[in-house]
């Protein structure tokens, strides 16, 4: 009866055990931007029920990570928003 040598055997490795924090991981999830789409809103600094959407509690503008909007219109969308927090609409 031979002994396997513990050094050089195979781990099973589960997918998930190969992921980490700084990895890609092979699946994406890749959300449409809202204010792309056919019939979205007009992005603008007098649409408060829009731009409220788009701030925390706290009037921070969430990131376009969260809420996928697409570089562009996070751009139009903070400066709308930036616009009517000086003229105290938000």
């Amino acid at each position: 009866m031979k002994r396997k040598n513990k050094k050089f055997s195979k781990k099973k490795t589960n997918s998930l055990n190969k992921l980490s924090l700084f990895q890609r991981s092979d699946n994406k999830f890749s959300k449409k931007c809202p204010l792309s789409v056919k019939n979205a809103p007009i992005i603008d600094y007098k649409n408060i029920n829009l731009l409220k959407k788009y701030i925390t509690d706290n009037g921070k503008i969430i990131s376009s990570k969260i809420s996928s909007v697409s570089y562009g219109k996070q751009k139009k969308l903070s400066r709308e928003i930036k616009k009517a927090k000086i003229l105290a609409l938000i």
